[in-house]
């Protein structure tokens, strides 16, 4: 497991900023940002794509208790499909953003590309996940927020398989899409079997 840096510019309050579900058939982008105290114990944060879910829960509630700030901001399938899935995701992370009950100095961000908010300098870092922990820890609660999201969506579509796959690409998601076809939370603008 790589060690996370704490910050990127000492003195200054950064807010971590990630997404999860870009790559996803089904269901919104959420994004999460984080402001972290610097001596905040998360044993085991990382990139949420690397964690197990029961470590990613753990995460999620010590995050949500310890940090000094944090929010979580989603683009729907219709935002989706009108302004393409790059613009919704950081459309979300500007909700995300939005939502933190302090403002930031700095906001550190996940990828390499990013739309300036309110004035406020951000800096985008290519597999920041796995380099920040504020980055890190907005992986983890973008993550858990959108699979929370997608177990609701599937109790009224299970034919999807939405518990397991979150939306996905995966076979049996393709397959089930074929097969039933696509529903009102499939994104329209991707290309869908069928």
């Amino acid at each position: 497991m790589a060690r996370l840096a704490t910050c990127h510019t000492r003195g200054i309050l950064e807010a971590g900023c990630d997404e999860a579900g870009r790559g996803c058939l089904a269901g919104p982008v959420v994004a999460a940002a984080v402001i972290l105290p610097p001596r905040l114990h998360l044993p085991g944060l990382d990139d949420s794509k690397k964690l197990a879910r029961t470590d990613r829960e753990r995460l999620r509630t010590l995050i949500e208790r310890g940090a000094l700030a944090w929010g979580v901001g989603m683009a729907a399938v219709e935002e989706i499909d009108s302004i393409n899935i790059l613009h919704a995701a950081l459309l979300a992370m500007h909700r995300a953003i939005a939502s933190l009950c302090i403002r930031p100095a700095a906001l550190l961000v996940d990828g390499n590309r990013f739309h300036p908010y309110e004035g406020i300098p951000h800096k985008c870092i290519i597999k920041g996940d796995g380099k920040f922990r504020s980055i890190a820890a907005a992986s983890v609660l973008a993550k858990t927020h959108r699979d929370e999201l997608m177990a609701a969506l599937h109790q009224a579509h299970p034919q999807y398989g939405w518990l397991v796959n979150k939306g996905y690409p995966t076979a049996e998601h393709r397959a089930a899409i074929a097969t039933h076809g696509p529903c009102r939370h499939h994104r329209t603008s991707f290309t869908l079997p069928g």
